[in-house]
This record gives C-alpha cells, structure tokens and sequence, in this order.
C-alpha cells in the first residue's frame, strides 16, 4: 500500500542516531554529516518505489556529496517479515550497487520512529545547522521509474540548501511502501 509522508516541517532539529553500517563501521549523525547540508533516506531493499529509482538516488546522492551535502541510507524495516531487507541482504546490495553513501541497519526501529519515516523512500533534508529543509519526493516517479528527463525535486532541494540554507517552500511529498514495522506484543 502505497504511504505518502507529511509535508516539512521547516527547521526540526535532525535526532541523532549510531547505527551499524553494511561496511562494518558503525555511523552517527556526525559522521555524515555535510558542511552544507545533510540527506537522511529511508531505504530499503525490496520496496518496488525504491528499486524503480535506486540509480537516481545512487547518482544523486554522488552529485549531492560533490557539493558538500552528507548523504546516508538507513533500513528500519523488519527482517523477519521481510527477509530481502536483512542486514545481510543489504550488505549484498550495497556492494553490487556500489553505493557511494553509509547503508545502516535501524534494527530497533527507534531512528524510523525518531524521525517520523513513513515510506521507502523518505527524504529528509537538513542543512549545515541540521534544520529540517526537505520532506519531499526524488522525482515525479512512482513504482516505475519516470522518463530520464523528469525534474530531480530532490537534487534541486538540496542543491538550494548547500547555497542559502533553506529548502524550497513548495515541496511534493515522496511516495512509497510503508515502513515495515515490527508486530508489537
């Protein structure tokens, strides 16, 4: 079912977190953090949304850190519902996709909840401060990827944030699978 997140709400503080990553190291907000601003995405590996755009993200995240902004991928879905989303599972995907960004493992899914993630994908854009800037889409695709030429929403959000500090005041929110919360008991 398809989940679309709230707007941004412009200056939130981003939570900090620790979470291990699939190279081994483990990762906190200052780790990767940017000098001009930082990109959080919630990821995953199974989520068609994601998949459908997963080189734009890959070659977005790339052009992003060229301009200062920090960029990291977290998985908070849980793994025993979703064993593509395993920690090992991901692990294979960062490497085969050579991903140029941490891909940490939110296995208590207390950093999903911290931030308020409610899709794969979720954008959360700060700037140097870490104020909230960006809660919008990648681009105008869906669970298939758009034509090449689509404007990139993200890139362009975040490429604003590294020169003024702020986000654009019109944002369309992301789209995609709902996180995969664990059953509580």
């Amino acid at each position: 079912m398809a989940v679309t997140p709230p707007v941004c709400d412009f200056g939130w503080k981003a939570p900090d977190f620790t979470l291990p990553g699939t190279d081994g190291r483990s990762y906190g907000l200052d780790d990767v953090k940017g000098e001009k601003g930082t990109l959080v995405m919630f990821i995953c590996n199974h989520c068609p949304y994601v998949l459908a755009v997963l080189d734009r993200i890959i070659r977005d995240a790339r052009d992003l850190q060229a301009i200062g902004i920090g960029v990291v991928a977290i998985s908070s879905n849980d793994p025993v519902a979703y064993p593509q989303d395993s920690f090992e599972n991901m692990k294979k995907m960062a490497e085969e996709r050579q991903f140029p960004f941490p891909y940490l493992f939110d296995e208590s899914q207390d950093v999903a909840r911290a931030y308020g993630a409610a899709c794969t994908p979720d954008f959360f854009g700060f700037n140097a401060d870490l104020e909230l800037q960006y809660r919008g889409r990648l681009d105008a695709s869906r669970k298939q990827a758009g034509p090449p030429d689509l404007r990139r929403d993200l890139h362009e959000a975040m490429k604003q944030v590294a020169e003024t500090g702020r986000g654009p005041a019109e944002q369309i929110p992301s789209m995609g699978c709902s996180i995969k919360w664990k059953e509580t008991t």
